[in-house]
């Protein structure tokens, strides 16, 4: 049975190819290839995907993924596609499910709204619960470093904490969106922002994510 990892796996791919490796996203200073080449060292080389959390491993983590950014691109895709090897953690169906559904749905919105002519995707009912289920225990990561407190609305007037304190910004909008927001891709969210308005500008400007 498909998961959504999966599915969010292969759409991603699906993206990658069709834009080519020069296209841009919205991480700065990544244009798709590099997107690629993370997305496999993250799970391919534990050696250095601990880089992505620990400063110290930074530079080993730049370096493998350099290498990997060098391969060519129709490989690397592949290898996004076709996902881990059988060894590694993120085989399993359930680790699989969740580190990577948030993982390749983000990715995949960095590629689709990098473009001037990006148009909302369609996320159904299924997945939009999952996403939120997610945010909801992941939530005070994402919002550690907000200078105000945070609150995350979805339509339905379902609400999770990012950060605790006054004075409050409430996000509004689908769970997809939210996610993207205190990922620390403010601008790319469709989402409506309700406190004062200093407030709001702080949490805009604020370098959210984990």
């Amino acid at each position: 049975m498909s998961t959504h990892a999966r599915r969010e796996r292969l759409l991603l791919a699906d993206l990658l190819e069709t834009y080519g490796p020069e296209a841009p996203t919205l991480c700065e200073g990544w244009r798709t290839r590099e997107l690629a080449a993370h997305v496999v060292v993250r799970e391919r080389r534990a050696d250095a995907a601990g880089g992505i959390l620990v400063k110290a491993l930074q530079p080993r983590l730049e370096r493998v993924q350099q290498e990997f950014a060098a391969k060519p691109y129709e490989e690397l895709i592949q290898l996004v596609r076709t996902g881990p090897p059988r060894m590694s953690p993120f085989s399993l169906k359930q680790v699989d499910e969740a580190a990577n559904t948030v993982e390749f749905f983000v990715h995949g919105e960095d590629v689709r709204r990098a473009r001037p002519d990006w148009t909302p995707r369609e996320i159904d009912p299924v997945l939009a619960d999952a996403l939120w289920r997610r945010l909801e225990t992941t939530a005070r990561a994402y919002g550690r470093r907000c200078p105000v407190g945070l609150v995350l609305r979805r339509p339905n007037g379902q609400v999770a904490v990012a950060r605790k304190g006054t004075p409050v910004v409430t996000v509004t909008g689908e769970p997809g969106e939210l996610l993207l927001f205190v990922s620390g891709r403010q601008d790319a969210a469709r989402v409506e922002l309700e406190g004062d308005e200093k407030s709001v500008a702080r949490v805009r400007e604020a370098k959210l994510g984990l």
